[in-house]
């Protein structure tokens, strides 16, 4: 299982450029806000999200200024009514705990179930910032090294305008 130090490992394995901050707890995008890493460019909000059946789970990645609509998300994604997965989903999927979501997690997910959909709007971000699967710390990446990473490692990719 991919924790915190195993990221920042990876990270510099791969030899990807990123920044690194260590910080208190943050369980909401308002409280990742209020440690004013915003200026660092723009802050993923991360929903781990499943189909009606269970059947199907979605990574959503969207901008900290959006709002997702899971009504119009779910038609978009042609699979009908979604809803937010349970911690255990989390945990067992992702290998993640509540508040701690964030694409990494895909790191966790050997059998690739996990199907993870960016906003199309970062395609326009320079930087990125996402937990490294801990809620204790961010770290700000190309977005373009971060999508890399998720691809290589075997994730069905879609972009969206969320």
């Amino acid at each position: 299982m991919y924790q915190k130090e195993d990221v920042k490992r990876f990270l510099d394995e791969k030899g990807i450029d990123y920044t690194w901050f260590d910080h208190v707890a943050v369980y909401t995008i308002e409280e990742m806000m209020a440690l004013g890493l915003e200026k660092e460019k723009d802050i993923a909000k991360n929903l781990f999200l499943r189909d009606a059946k269970g059947k199907r789970h979605f990574l959503v990645v969207i901008r900290e200024d959006k709002r997702a609509d899971l009504k119009s998300l779910g038609e978009k994604i042609g699979v009908g009514r979604l809803s937010f997965a349970s911690e255990e989903r989390l945990e067992k999927y992702l290998g993640l705990k509540k508040g701690s979501v964030t694409p990494f997690g895909i790191l966790n997910d050997e059998n690739r179930a996990v199907e993870v959909i960016f906003d199309e709007d970062f395609h326009k971000t320079g930087v990125i910032g996402v937990h490294p699967n801990d809620n204790t710390a961010s770290v700000f990446m190309a977005f373009s090294d971060l999508e890399k990473l998720v691809k290589e490692h075997g994730n069905e990719v879609k972009f969206l305008s969320l």
